[in-house]
C-alpha cells in the first residue's frame, strides 16, 4: 500500500516512478501473469523477441527488463484502480468478492513456464539465424551459394 499510495493524486492516478525487483530480475512476463495483467504478460513475452531478432543483440531483452523493473508497480496499480472501479460499479463489493477477483490461478504459472522455455527456443534459433536482411531471408553468412544467389 505504500507503493500504491506514490501513485494516486486526488484519487486520480498518477505515474511515479518505483522499481520492482521480482519483474525486473525474474522473466517479467511471468510476472505480468501471476498478477493476472495478460495483455501486459503478452506483451513482455513478444517485445524482447522481436526486438531481439530485429536487431540481431540478445542485449534487448534487457531492456525489456529494465522497462518492466520501472514500470511494474505503477501498471500494477492501474489495474488494481481499475478493476477494483468496475467491482464497485457492478455494486456487489464484498471482501469475498475482492479475494476472489484478486490472486492467481495456479495453472497460470505453468503456462508462463511452457512460454518461458517456448521463448528461450525461439530466442536461440533467432540468434543463430541472424536478423532479416533486405530480402526477408536470415543474413547467416553461411548459407550454401545456391541461397545467397552466387
Amino acid at each position: 500500500m505504500e507503493t500504491f499510495r506514490k501513485f494516486s493524486v486526488d484519487g486520480q492516478p498518477k505515474f511515479a516512478l518505483s522499481w520492482n525487483w521480482p519483474a525486473f530480475l525474474y522473466i517479467s512476463f511471468l510476472w505480468f501473469l501471476y498478477r493476472k495483467m495478460y495483455l501486459h504478460a503478452f506483451v513482455y513475452a513478444v517485445g524482447p523477441v522481436v526486438s531481439t531478432y530485429l536487431t540481431g543483440d540478445a542485449s534487448a531483452s534487457i531492456v525489456w527488463s529494465i522497462m518492466a523493473g520501472a514500470t511494474a508497480n505503477y501498471l500494477y496499480y492501474w489495474h488494481c484502480w481499475e478493476h477494483i472501479g468496475e467491482i464497485k460499479k457492478s455494486g456487489h463489493v464484498t471482501p469475498d468478492t475482492l479475494r476472489e477477483s484478486g490472486g492467481v490461478q495456479p495453472y497460470v504459472i505453468w503456462v508462463g513456464v511452457v512460454l518461458y522455455i517456448l521463448f528461450f527456443m525461439t530466442l536461440i534459433k533467432m540468434v543463430q539465424e541472424g536478423p532479416p536482411g533486405l530480402d526477408g531471408q536470415p543474413t547467416k553468412s553461411d548459407r550454401p551459394a545456391a541461397m545467397t544467389g552466387i
